[in-house]
C-alpha cells in the first residue's frame, strides 16, 4: 500500500480513532503484519478554534495547506483533513497540492447513497450544519439534508468546542443528542449523518434507530481504498 497522509489535532481526540481504525481497516483488508503506512501533521488546535470561530477561513486554509504540502513533500500518495469542518476549505487544500485530498463529504454521501436513502440529518458544528458546503456535497447525490432547530445547533457546537475538545463525554450531553436525534426522525431523517469526528465517540449506531453514518470511519475507508488500489 502507498502512505496515507493525515493531518491531525483537529481536535486530537479523533485523530486517535483516525489511527486506529486506519490500522484495524488495513490489517483487515491485507490481513497478516499489515498496519497502515501513515505520515501525520498534527496541529494545535488551540490556533484553530479562534480562527473558526473568527470565521477567518482563508487563515484556515493557510494552515491546512501547510500541513497538506509536508504530507506531498514526505511521499503521501493523498491528504485527509481530519475534520469535517475544515473541508470548508478542502478545495483550496486540492487547489494547492498534486496529490488527491479525499473529501469525507464525499465519502459519506457515497455511503448513503449506497443505503438508497433520500434524506439524512447533519449533525456538526454550526458551521457544518449551517453552511452548504458540506449540503452541496450530498445534494449533487439527491440526498435531502435537514439540520437541528437553531437552539439544539448552539448546544451542539457548544457541546463540541468546549465538551468534545477537552475529552470530555458527558451522559447527560448523551441524553440531549439523542432527545435531537428523536426529533430529526420525527421530521423525516432516514439517517443520520455524525458530521464532526468527535461525535461517533459519543454517539453509536446501538443508540439509534436510523442508520448513524460515523465519517471518521467513512473517511478512513475511503483514504484506505486510494492508498491500496
Amino acid at each position: 500500500m502507498e502512505t496515507i497522509g493525515l493531518i491531525g489535532g483537529l481536535t486530537w481526540h479523533s485523530t486517535v480513532d483516525y489511527y486506529r481504525l486506519l490500522n484495524e481497516e488495513v490489517n483487515k483488508k491485507l490481513g497478516g503484519y499489515h498496519a497502515a503506512k501513515i505520515f501525520m501533521c498534527s496541529v494545535d488546535f488551540a490556533e484553530i478554534k479562534p480562527l473558526t470561530e473568527a470565521e477567518d477561513w482563508d487563515a484556515l486554509a493557510a494552515i491546512m495547506i501547510h500541513a497538506a504540502k509536508t504530507i506531498e513533500n514526505a511521499g503521501g500518495c493523498c491528504v485527509m483533513i481530519g475534520a469535517n469542518t475544515m473541508h470548508k476549505i478542502a478545495d483550496q487544500v486540492q487547489d494547492a497540492v498534486s496529490i488527491p485530498v479525499i473529501h469525507i463529504a464525499e465519502a459519506v454521501a457515497a455511503s448513503v447513497k449506497q443505503k438508497q436513502l433520500k434524506k439524512v440529518a447533519l449533525l456538526g458544528t454550526k458551521y457544518t450544519m449551517k453552511l452548504d458546503f458540506y449540503k452541496n456535497k450530498l445534494a449533487e447525490h439527491h440526498i435531502e439534508t435537514i439540520i437541528p432547530a437553531e437552539e439544539d445547533i448552539d448546544f451542539i457546537n457548544h457541546s463540541i468546542y468546549n465538551e468534545f475538545s477537552k475529552g470530555l463525554f458527558l451522559p447527560q450531553t448523551k441524553k440531549r443528542y439523542l432527545d435531537i436525534i428523536d426529533e430529526l426522525v420525527k421530521q423525516g431523517a432516514e439517517g443520520i449523518i455524525a458530521g464532526c469526528t468527535e461525535i461517533p465517540i459519543l454517539i453509536k449506531q446501538e443508540d439509534c434507530s436510523v442508520p448513524v453514518f460515523d465519517t471518521t470511519y467513512l473517511h478512513v475507508m475511503a483514504a484506505i481504498d486510494h492508498a491500496t488500489k
